[in-house]
Formats: C-alpha cells, structure tokens, sequence
C-alpha cells in the first residue's frame, strides 16, 4: 500500500501536470515522511531577491502530500484543508527543500510538518503546518 519515491513522484506529474513545469522532485517518501526538492529557476524570484512566497508554500504543499501518498498509498483526492506558513528568513536563490513529517493520520485527515531549507544550509527559512482531508 505504501509507495516509494519513484511512484509519489508519477502520480504528482500525472494528476498534476503543472508540477512537471516547475520540476518539483520527490526524494523521499515513506514512514511518514517526505524530502522533496525545488529545483532553483530565475523565474521564482520576487522583487527584493528572494524567492516567492507562493513558491515556499506550492513546495510544502506537494511535500504533505507526497508523505501522505507514500503512507497512505495511491490516496489523489487527498486534498489541502489548511496550510499556515511562518517565514523565518530569506532564503538563498538556489534549490528549496521541504522536509515533511506526519504528526497524526486520522481516518479522515492528517495533520503534517513541514520545514523549508535553502540548499545546503542548515537554518530553515520556513515552517509551515497544514491539514489534509482524506477521502475515506
């Protein structure tokens, strides 16, 4: 039932083609967790130098539900509920990584963690907590 990282990876792309254009890759999925990277584009860039905040947030969106599909299985009406992001600095203009961990899977919804990092630094520029209806 669980998927690894490969298969998380196809049913994103298919059911979700836009997320091809961004290149989202995930790394990691399974055991309640998941690593997925943010390959950097110049195009994520918003005034001031930093990277968007609709970047950060479409990134640790796709790393909850890559950590539900990797325990829960092929789930793709998994839906977002809530996602409240803190800022915490600015992040560098290279790859964005969301390192996500399950907190609780209910029946019908799953409470997840996320924490963001620019590439190769170990501060985090971002936590966000969300909420994820489960279709059960």
């Amino acid at each position: 039932m669980a998927l690894d990282a490969a298969a998380v990876q196809q049913i994103i792309l298919n059911g979700l083609p836009a997320a091809g254009e961004t290149g989202v890759q995930v790394e990691q999925a399974g055991d309640g967790k998941a690593r997925v990277r943010q390959p950097f584009r110049a195009s994520m860039i918003r005034p001031g130098g930093t990277l968007s905040g609709p970047t950060m947030m479409g990134l640790a969106d796709a790393a909850m539900y890559a950590a539900i599909l990797g325990q829960l299985g092929r789930l793709e009406m998994a839906v977002t509920q809530n996602l409240n992001i803190n800022f915490l600095r600015r992040p560098a203009q290279r790859d964005l990584i969301a390192d996500c961990n399950v907190i609780r899977m209910g029946r019908r919804s799953a409470v997840l963690e996320v924490w963001l990092y620019s590439d190769g630094e170990e501060q985090p520029v971002a936590h966000v907590t969300g909420t994820y209806a489960l279709p059960y």
